[in-house]
């Protein structure tokens, strides 16, 4: 991808911004006392930290939007969705499985999106119609959903991939939805099964699996011809692969 928007370049350059004090702070944290009461406090500043950060240069840049974090009401106006630690527990763990998740949502529709692990500089992201991408130093790398059809061959990650065990090749659990989406995107995993997600901590990474070709239905769904991307965001329980092993995981999950 030789361009990106401005608009996206924007959020990118956000994402950034606040990962670089995160990355600071995960730095710092085996360094605390080993008590959990430390390491749980010290987190939760972090988070707050990183909320205003997202905050204040959002509002700054586009005064127009609104901001959503984990809990908030969704706006009806244009807004962002933003997810300032999504891995809590991986961060206060020391595993640097955690990111910054930035989207931005008009009408109903998320139009372009932002995924960034700071521990490992790992930028994803996308715009509707334009397709997904991971950042590269000359060449951004397009993503693609895994081409599998069968769930005896899949690679399942999510929270509650459990589900599915003894039904598919395999379930993984890492502990940051906004990652493991990014990797379903770029094909590490054959699909998603997660459930109980506000629509901040999930926005993002939809928009990464629809732009690289997936699809992503809500649990609760009756007709799973189409997906229904407001059922997603206000369920928060998604099921997300190629268009064919969506739906097995669907009639598997149901």
């Amino acid at each position: 991808m030789s361009y990106i928007s401005t608009n996206l370049n924007l959020l990118i350059n956000i994402a950034k911004k606040a990962g670089s004090g995160l990355s600071r702070d995960f730095s710092e944290i085996e360094q605390l006392q080993t008590s959990v009461k430390g390491h749980t406090e010290f987190t939760r500043a972090a988070f707050d930290r990183t909320l205003k950060i997202l905050r204040t240069e959002l509002q700054r840049s586009r005064p127009q939007y609104a901001v959503a974090a984990k809990g908030d009401k969704i706006p009806n106006t244009p807004h962002f969705l933003v997810a300032p630690l999504d891995g809590e527990v991986n961060f206060m763990h020391g595993i640097p499985y955690f990111a910054v998740s930035i989207a931005e949502v008009i009408e109903g529709n998320i139009t372009a999106a932002v995924v960034y692990n700071p521990a490992t500089s790992d930028m994803f992201f996308a715009e509707k119609g334009n397709g997904s991408f991971k950042e590269g130093y000359r060449n951004h790398e397009r993503l693609r959903v895994s081409a599998r059809k069968d769930p005896a061959l899949a690679v399942i990650g999510g929270k509650d991939s459990g589900l599915l065990s003894g039904k598919v090749g395999g379930t993984r659990h890492f502990g940051a939805i906004g990652l493991d989406l990014a990797g379903l995107a770029s094909g590490k995993f054959e699909g998603i099964v997660s459930f109980g997600h506000d629509a901040a901590d999930i926005a993002a990474g939809i928009l990464l699996v629809r732009e690289a070709g997936g699809r992503v239905l809500a649990r609760g769904q009756k007709d799973v011809r189409e997906s229904d991307l407001g059922l997603v965001l206000t369920e928060g329980n998604l099921i997300a692969a190629n268009a064919e092993i969506a739906r097995k995981l669907f009639d598997l999950v149901k």
